[in-house]
């Protein structure tokens, strides 16, 4: 029976994929929503976000009650920098993992910041908009959209989060074992049915995605490196650790991510689920994108 609230790795996607229902994550992200909120019913939410890299030996921790969206994405239609995503923070909470990151001789700091979409594209946005009717905006879209609507995994509506939200830096840094120890750091507040999330993608290369548009495969690294993270993810916690740091060696993670900053995230989410084993729950393949999700922990025996 689960004491403590699971730990989850979701591949956020780009700001695209908050209007793309056509793309395979768009039901996964929904149903990972309504798990979460009519399963675990966690009491808050810490949020790790590939967008968000403080300096190499510091963390920074949202103490702000109250916070804007960050739109740090670039030249996509007006519709995209219209999104919104109700939320609030909370700053007792935000003290207490600046506390707990401290006392693991972590340096950590508050400061006062928005959502960036690493948090807020997976999570949910508010109102939908119609399709642009103006040809100019239409070659703007992106492919496989036929219509705005934007995802749902946390409607403010439908299936609301109703809960604090407090997100976290990650180093500006490629250590693979620094991120997964600032993991460790915070995986006691899973006893107080506080959920730690981190958000990145388990492949991300944009570099070669520019590229891609009219492509039908994957580009060979994505499936040999996500294949490669799975066993590690799923590895027994004891060992978890150096597997994990040894697909980080591995001659296509650079290929797979030219920067690791979308990788770290899943290193955080492994090192938080502690003695919990992990699951991967979905994947996907794009052309130079891996859609991995896991979950540490099980579902409370109600669920």
């Amino acid at each position: 029976m689960a004491t403590r609230t699971p730990v989850y790795f979701m591949s956020h996607g780009g700001p695209s994929t908050m209007f793309d229902t056509e793309h395979p994550v768009y039901s996964v992200l929904q149903n990972m929503g309504q798990e979460i909120t009519q399963k675990v019913k966690p009491k808050a939410i810490v949020v790790f976000s590939a967008h968000w890299e403080a300096s190499p030996n510091e963390i920074q921790v949202n103490t702000a009650l109250m916070t804007d969206l960050i739109y740090d994405y670039y030249g996509f239609p007006p519709e995209y920098y219209d999104v919104k995503y109700p939320n609030i923070g909370s700053p007792e909470l935000a003290n207490k993992v600046i506390g707990l990151l401290r006392d693991a001789g972590i340096k950590a700091k508050g400061v006062s910041r928005g959502l960036d979409h690493g948090v807020y594209v997976g999570f949910s946005v508010g109102k939908q908009h119609p399709t642009p009717h103006d040809p100019a905006q239409l070659s703007k879209t992106p492919r496989h959209i036929s219509h705005l609507t934007p995802i749902k995994a946390f409607h403010p509506e439908k299936n609301p989060l109703n809960i604090p939200i407090v997100q976290v830096s990650q180093y500006k840094s490629p250590d693979v074992d620094q991120h997964y120890r600032l993991g460790q750091a915070v995986k006691a507040l899973r006893e107080e049915n506080i959920l730690v999330i981190g958000a990145g993608m388990s492949v991300h290369n944009l570099r070669d995605y520019r590229f891609g548009f009219n492509a039908t495969q994957p580009l060979p690294y994505v499936a040999s490196f996500d294949n490669a993270l799975k066993p590690a993810m799923e590895a027994p916690p004891s060992e978890r650790q150096a597997k994990l740091a040894e697909v980080a060696k591995r001659p296509d993670a650079h290929q797979a991510h030219p920067h690791f900053d979308h990788l770290m995230p899943a290193y955080i989410t492994a090192g938080a689920g502690g003695e919990d084993q992990g699951k991967q729950l979905w994947t996907h393949h794009d052309f130079s994108m891996g859609w991995a999700m896991y979950r540490f922990g099980e579902l409370p025996a109600s669920a």
